[in-house]
């Protein structure tokens, strides 16, 4: 306990701050600290940084450029696409009507030709007919007088 009172008695100056000149001396150091820090450190970050943030940002707008571009280019080759679909739709139903116009024109050119051929062979037919009946009433006649002969024939000799 002897102490104590030394300790009393000793007791040291300044506090949590003490003003005297330290205090504009750390403030110096503080800012000239920021300073340097500032030059070496944040700036060429800060640069880095903006030139990365640019970077981004220019690639970004070639890729939207690129995209509503493509976007472009797609729409343009479905209504090409489109279109000649409707191109050759209209050619293969036209080829298809005249492909049946050519068809239905031979199948009627067919049908004349095999009506003349019916009449030629019917004409033929009937000619022959008339031809095949004449030449059987001039045999019936020959073979009415035939018979009549062999009859009278046969009535006389017996």
């Amino acid at each position: 306990m002897i102490y104590l009172p030394l300790l009393l008695a000793a007791e040291v100056e300044g506090g949590l701050f003490d003003f005297n000149g330290t205090l504009p001396l750390m403030a110096l150091q503080f800012l000239t600290l920021m300073v340097v820090l500032n030059m070496i450190f944040y700036k060429p970050v800060t640069k880095i940084l903006d030139e990365r943030s640019e970077y981004i940002r220019t690639t970004l707008t070639t890729a939207s450029s690129m995209l509503v571009k493509a976007d472009e280019l797609a729409a343009q080759y479905e209504a090409d696409l489109s279109e000649a679909r409707r191109d050759a739709q209209s050619k293969i139903a036209s080829s298809q009507k005249e492909a049946q116009g050519l068809v239905s024109k031979d199948i009627k050119e067919a049908q004349v030709n095999a009506e003349k051929l019916i009449n030629e062979a019917s004409k033929q037919l009937n000619i022959q007919k008339e031809e095949a009946l004449k030449a059987l009433e001039a045999q019936v006649g020959t073979l009415s007088d035939q018979i009549k002969a062999k009859l009278l024939s046969s009535q006389s000799s017996a």
